[in-house]
């Protein structure tokens, strides 16, 4: 599945009034593959602020090429980047 697919689809089917449902795996996929969070902060080039609301999942957006970046990055797709929360659709 290719990014602005995965997009559309999530956006078409599963926009909510809480953002909360969809997360971004990054802790998960670093712990995985042996990598810290101070080594993909590095690879990004973005501030230390950013990065790190953005792997704790407390920003409402992330760019396409911070979400390209990560995925080449860490040898995944948006599919195993991102963790959907079915169970906050019904709050």
């Amino acid at each position: 599945m290719y990014l602005h697919d995965f997009l559309y689809y999530v956006c078409k089917n599963y926009i909510m009034e809480s953002y909360d449902m969809i997360k971004l795996n990054v802790l998960k996929l670093l712990e995985e593959q042996g990598r810290t969070k101070y080594w993909l902060w590095k690879q990004l080039n973005m501030s230390y602020q950013n990065f790190n609301k953005m792997v704790n999942n407390e920003t409402k957006s992330i760019r396409y090429d911070n979400i390209e970046s990560i995925c080449f990055l860490l040898n995944c797709t948006p599919d195993g980047l991102f963790e959907i929360d079915f169970s906050k659709k019904e709050e």
